[in-house]
């Protein structure tokens, strides 16, 4: 069985492929401190829980959170007696190249995210994930990565918000009944809501502008099917992209003799 890990700045994520299918999706918040014996009490726990066996024989990590790398490696290591593939280093080779500035490192979600958007629905392609960031990534005719657009989270905005501004209240994120606000939350709901409405409208537009040609809107991350509410947005909405494109390279780089 193959464990794949895809640490973001809020929460990482958990799930085995058994050969034909993932298992099993497990989530926990994302802290540098945490040991390699306490993911490994809560992962085998839980998914004793299940009923499944831990037979996993390979690893692979993504993680935009550098220092939780060393403690997922050790339990990689230390329970499963394998070495993991880490996206984003040299010896994790990907099926198509990113071509951006010289220098530049991108994201491994970006990456994985990419290559899992490209398999399943081909070239020319616009990902929006719905993270910690909102993140735009642009997929070439050939798979590869060739740059996106970065802005805020819907809930890191909300979170700014209410620091800049202590006298606004914390607010649950959904669609309003209508634009206009007629109290503070009401306010606050329209303003999230229609501004990433707005936000994800504008720059695929612009996006579709530069690059000339048709391409095809794939949304992921939590909270992508609350901004696909009859609008018209997204092409699909895809739950298990980052999972799909993990178990992908791990298999490119096991029929490449590197897994």
């Amino acid at each position: 069985m193959l464990l794949c890990i895809d640490t973001g700045n809020t929460n990482t994520v958990f799930s085995v492929w058994d050969g034909e299918k993932f298992v099993g999706l497990w989530r926990i918040s994302t802290d540098h401190r945490r040991t390699a014996d306490e993911y490994f009490v809560w992962l085998s726990t839980l998914i004793s829980l299940q009923k499944l066996e831990l037979s996993i024989d390979a690893c692979i990590i993504s993680s935009t959170a550098p220092r939780v790398v060393f403690n997922l490696r050790v339990l990689c290591n230390r329970y499963f007696d394998t070495r993991p593939l880490v996206v984003g280093k040299p010896d994790c080779l990907l099926p198509v190249a990113p071509r951006v500035d010289f220098g530049t490192v991108v994201g491994p979600d970006r990456l994985v995210n990419t290559w899992g958007a490209f398999e399943r629905h081909g070239p020319d392609l616009i990902v929006v994930d719905f993270g910690t960031a909102t993140t735009f990534d642009v997929v070439d005719t050939d798979g590869a990565y060739v740059g996106g657009v970065i802005a805020p989270g819907v809930n890191l905005s909300l979170e700014a918000l209410h620091m800049g501004a202590a006298s606004l209240p914390h607010v649950d994120v959904t669609m309003p009944a209508k634009v206009i606000g007629t109290n503070t939350v009401s306010c606050i709901q329209s303003g999230i809501f229609w501004g990433y409405i707005g936000l994800v409208q504008g720059v695929v537009d612009k996006i579709r502008e530069e690059r000339g040609r048709p391409m095809k809107v794939i949304a992921t991350g939590g909270l992508a099917p609350l901004f696909d509410q009859g609008f018209d947005l997204f092409d699909a909405i895809e739950d298990d992209l980052t999972m799909h494109g993990l178990r992908l390279i791990h298999d490119y780089n096991k029929e490449m003799g590197n897994g």
